[in-house]
């Protein structure tokens, strides 16, 4: 069985507590039409340089009943920035129009095979997956980028129309896995897409 979750699986359920001061599961979005999971944190490049086009896409989505959640899977243990009173602090801030979850046990991370941050999963009404991968092709300057597979993915899905392309590899820091090495992955995690043979 691949490490990420492959395309055409069911969501993975999760209760995690928020910075909002509740707590949510799966069932708290079942309103949507579409709903994006997404693992994130506070402090990785990658995250806050596409954050503002995130929120765009958020907002420009919410309208066709499409929801986000973003998880910080992160150990604190690593970056205390990722701890979980940052994450209210920065939301506060932000005020990002998304829900922002705490995986502290890190159980969603590896329920959804998450890779990096950001990392993206779209589910479709039925709560199938759709598209996963990264949100763009380069996040960390998104002026600089070609390519926005997540807009390109939710255009699609909520106009009824298959993703054209459901898998790209997410681009950003990885995971950091409680006590584990900063830079250690699983060793099952790989690529989601292999490069091409020049």
């Amino acid at each position: 069985m691949a490490f990420t979750l492959e395309i055409g699986r069911t969501c993975p359920d999760f209760k995690l507590p928020a910075t909002d001061g509740k707590a949510y599961s799966l069932a708290d979005f079942q309103d949507a039409n579409a709903l994006v999971v997404f693992f994130t944190c506070n402090h990785c490049p990658y995250v806050t340089g596409s954050d503002e086009h995130t929120r765009r896409t958020a907002e420009r989505f919410a309208a066709k009943g499409v929801r986000f959640a973003g998880i910080n899977a992160n150990s604190q243990r690593t970056y205390a920035e990722d701890g979980f009173s940052h994450m209210v602090a920065r939301m506060k801030e932000k005020k990002f129009p998304w829900v922002y979850l705490r995986d502290e046990a890190q159980d969603a991370a590896r329920a959804f095979g998450a890779l990096r941050t950001p990392h993206f999963y779209v589910f479709d009404r039925a709560r199938k997956l759709v598209y996963t991968g990264r949100g763009m092709d380069n996040p960390m300057r998104p002026v600089e980028s070609t390519t926005f597979d997540l807009d390109r993915a939710l255009d699609e899905v909520t106009s009824g129309k298959p993703v054209s392309v459901p898998l790209s590899n997410p681009v950003g820091c990885n995971v950091k896995w409680d006590g584990k090495a900063e830079h250690w992955m699983p060793p099952d995690a790989c690529d989601l897409v292999l490069p091409k043979k020049k």
